[in-house]
């Protein structure tokens, strides 16, 4: 199997940038550094990931008026200039340095910064840098993500492609997984195959879980052998031209048990049941309510103790969330997880998992294949 075809896909950059403009002059914000790396490839098109909080591949400087630029260094200049129109401008003598003269040239008298992805220590340079030019340092958080929240039709095709892709790998190795494979094993032939049929690799790192592991909702892969007659939970996700997909999947390795065959059905009614409650205008505690009622009226109400799903874009947990104390309305654009489990410690668990797209008429389903989830 080789990877899909790919249509061509236009970000209009420029029209992103010039909304968060508008947005910092609306706070009187006069300039923001955006360090988060989603964020700035969001805004710019440069796809270069950071090696950690502490060692980032590039900051965007994007004053309220004025021209943005990407601020790097010299081993990202060539990708910078190859994947963003944004004026590159290299920090030869350290970020501060650059950020000193930006900030002077700017006269910005209120400068923003990402503090939810912002070193403590990094943030003392900055004060003592807004110090000197007797500048409001402004902290601010979700500030980018909350206009990433709404998708457009493009990122709409993307997540859909990125969604089909992970659903390609996830039958290849289906149809090779054997009893005596370990979960780390099989975690590692997934990512492996992601790789080959073309993604940027996995968007989290693969959860392989059977038997009573089943019951840890983030269970970690290990040397367990899956063994005959087990139950198996993957849950997998993949990056595709910067855009993330989210997928679990449950099943048994030769013949389920009536216990594994009633654990599967009602979470798949729940899951049903959440995916049916989508629509604009309703509080995601009553989506995540619709699901877990039908768990909790099975007995099984404390065997699912986290929220319903999340927000998937170019990061694979963003906003919104659909939690049962969230009472933020759903709204057209929204891309969402809807994942309900039961998980019965000694046992095992069972999750199922597909992304939805929020429509004017109700909820959209990205994921094709169900293959796997009514027994």
């Amino acid at each position: 199997m080789s990877a899909r075809p790919k249509t061509a896909v236009t970000i209009d950059y420029e029209s992103r940038i010039e909304k968060l403009k508008a947005r910092l002059r609306r706070k009187k914000i006069d300039a923001i550094l955006i360090s988060r790396p989603e964020n700035r490839r969001y805004l710019s098109g440069y796809k270069a990931p950071d090696h950690g909080i502490n060692e980032t591949s590039g900051l965007l400087f994007i004053p309220a008026r004025g021209c943005a630029r990407l601020l790097t260094d010299f081993r990202y200049q060539l990708q910078a200039e190859a994947e963003t129109s944004l004026s590159v401008t290299l920090y030869q003598k350290g970020v501060i340095g650059l950020l000193n003269d930006l900030v002077s040239q700017s006269k910005a008298k209120r400068f923003a910064f990402e503090s939810h992805y912002t070193l403590h220590s990094f943030s003392l340079k900055l004060s003592a840098l807004a110090e000197k030019h007797k500048t409001e340092l402004v902290p601010v958080t979700d500030l980018v993500e909350r206009q990433r929240i709404i998708k457009s039709e493009e990122e709409i095709k993307l997540l859909r492609r990125s969604t089909a892709l992970n659903e390609d790998v996830f039958l290849f190795i289906y149809d090779r997984i054997t009893a005596d494979m370990t979960e780390i094993e099989t975690a590692s032939a997934i990512e492996s195959r992601m790789r080959q049929l073309g993604a940027e690799g996995p968007s989290f790192s693969t959860i392989v879980a059977s038997g009573e592991n089943g019951a840890l909702p983030h269970a970690v892969p290990s040397e367990k052998v899956i063994g005959q007659h087990s139950a198996v939970t993957i849950d997998m996700g993949l990056v595709l031209d910067g855009y993330c997909s989210d997928m679990t999947r449950n099943f048994v390795v030769g013949n389920p048990d009536k216990t594994y065959t009633k654990i599967h059905r009602i979470v798949r009614q729940a899951q049903l049941a959440g995916i049916a409650a989508v629509k604009p205008g309703i509080q995601m505690k009553d989506v995540d309510r619709a699901a877990r009622k039908i768990i909790a009226d099975s007995g099984h109400g404390k065997y699912f103790g986290h929220a319903l799903g999340h927000g998937v874009g170019l990061a694979v947990h963003e906003a919104p969330s659909l939690s049962f104390r969230s009472r933020r309305k759903l709204k057209p654009g929204m891309i969402i997880t809807v994942e309900p489990g039961i998980y019965i410690p000694g046992w095992g668990g069972v999750r199922l998992e597909n992304m939805v797209v929020v429509r004017e008429d109700g909820g959209e389903l990205l994921n094709n294949d169900t293959t796997f989830l009514d027994i």
